[in-house]
């Protein structure tokens, strides 16, 4: 149950798909209907309204083209998270380590097998794709990173990543959330961040002032009621015009105007065919749909979205390792080099930064069930058009480890620092809490 009365009050609705039965009770005005009906009713695909201030333009649309009014600078960060700690040494294989073969005697991957990037590396058997975007230099691989005193623990690990404050355990807003908040307090008439996929919103997303929007699947990007759902405008209109509760009124009057914007939006979006072929996987529609977002070009700076399942993810095997992680790879080889392909056809990849993220690596040797054990440092790729490709960074020995796992040698922070000042425009400063020595990783 939510209640709004007359005193200051901002609508959150972190993540959408939590809202399977909304009650809105304003004044004596109390009506219900369904998330997806919610959404409909507020902006379709993207919903941030503050009912205690004037409603801020979400998205700046030219009145005749339907385009938003974007500087034709402006970048774009594609986070894709691998649930349940990816395991590096399978997936960049250090095939010609004698450790390898030692210490993983069912679960390594035989040299002839893998996708040679060196005498030394080598990609999965199933990530063709990542050799093809590595070849053409649109693929970097950043090994060994990590952070220190790791946590091995699911939850702690990946709120680390998420906030970016591992040494801050009260911190309560994940890192693209504040980048969100700087980059809205800028210019709100911009949404800027929206997560993609059918789990909860992740912690990373969480911000101090701006709504981040989720969407569900790409049904979600058009505004079409189902049978026997409301229409949008009934919902609005369904309050009485005559009320005099001012948040009431407001609310309806901020609905009328998103829900015009959200047929615009539409429309751009059903117009911007896609000129790759994308696999019958779901971060491949997932990421077509990130695509569609980019082309209809409504000023969204940050999409998140994640493979795995969320939570304790897909790629926590402790057992029988080798089929789902093979499966696994080969979902975000091909997901992804779909959608880098898909950018380049229409001239948009020099402005689109993919990056993966796990919460840790796993053991360097296998545990008797065939599965890994939770590890520390791993590798990170970035995909996109303006990168110093390539490998970043040596990769960690096999034998000095740390309990059992590689040690880091980059802290993750690092790489959202140059992200945030040197692709996104932002100041790291104001998102991190403290400086971190960039690196020297993108072509700008």
């Amino acid at each position: 149950m939510m209640t709004w009365g007359d005193e200051h009050v901002l609508l959150r609705t972190q993540s959408f798909h939590f809202l399977n039965f909304t009650w809105l009770k304003l004044g004596d005005n109390t009506m219900s209907y369904t998330r997806r009906d919610f959404l409909k009713a507020t902006l379709g695909a993207s919903t941030m309204l503050s009912l205690a201030s004037p409603a801020p333009n979400l998205l700046a649309l030219d009145e005749d083209t339907g385009a938003a009014r974007r500087d034709d600078r402006d970048t774009v960060l594609v986070v894709v998270q691998l649930s349940g700690g990816n395991d590096g040494l399978n997936t960049v294989v250090p095939y010609a380590d004698d450790e390898y073969a030692r210490n993983r005697p069912t679960l390594r991957l035989q040299p002839k097998d893998v996708h040679k990037i060196d005498s030394y590396l080598g990609f999965h058997p199933r990530m063709e794709a990542f050799s093809r975007l590595h070849k053409e230099g649109h693929l970097s691989i950043l090994h060994g990173v990590g952070y220190p005193n790791s946590d091995r623990s699911h939850d702690v690990a990946m709120r680390h990543w998420h906030s970016a404050k591992p040494d801050d355990p009260n911190c309560q807003t994940g890192w693209l959330g504040r980048a969100a908040d700087s980059v809205w307090h800028t210019n709100q008439k911009d949404m800027p961040a929206v997560f993609v996929g059918p789990i909860i919103q992740p912690f990373g997303l969480r911000a101090e002032h701006v709504i981040i929007s989720s969407i569900k699947s790409p049904d979600d990007l058009t505004i079409d009621p189902a049978p026997g759902e409301l229409q949008p405008n009934r919902a609005v209109e369904s309050f009485r015009a005559d009320n005099d509760n001012p948040l009431l009124n407001h609310l309806r009057d901020c609905t009328a105007n998103a829900s015009t914007k959200s047929r615009r939006i539409e429309a751009v979006v059903r117009a911007s065919a896609n000129k790759a072929e994308y696999p019958s996987f779901r971060l491949a529609e997932t990421l077509c749909t990130v695509a569609q977002l980019v082309r209809a070009d409504i000023g969204i700076r940050i999409f998140f979205t994640e493979l795995g399942g969320g939570g304790i993810g897909g790629f926590d095997n402790h057992a029988n390792q080798l089929g789902n992680h093979c499966s696994l790879l080969h979902h975000l080889s091909e997901s992804l080099a779909a959608s880098i392909h898909d950018l380049k056809k229409d001239k948009l990849l020099d402005r689109v930064l993919l990056m993966t993220i796990s919460e840790f690596g796993r053991t360097v040797k296998e545990n008797g069930r065939r599965g890994t054990g939770h590890g520390a440092a791993a590798p990170i790729f970035l995909a996109g058009g303006k990168l110093k490709s390539g490998l970043i960074g040596p990769h960690p020995s096999l034998t000095d480890l740390d309990n059992g796992a590689m040690k880091f040698h980059t802290d993750f922070r690092r790489i959202y620092a140059t992200v945030l000042d040197r692709w996104l425009g932002f100041d790291s400063l104001t998102v991190l809490g403290k400086r971190f020595e960039p690196l020297d990783i993108l072509n700008v």
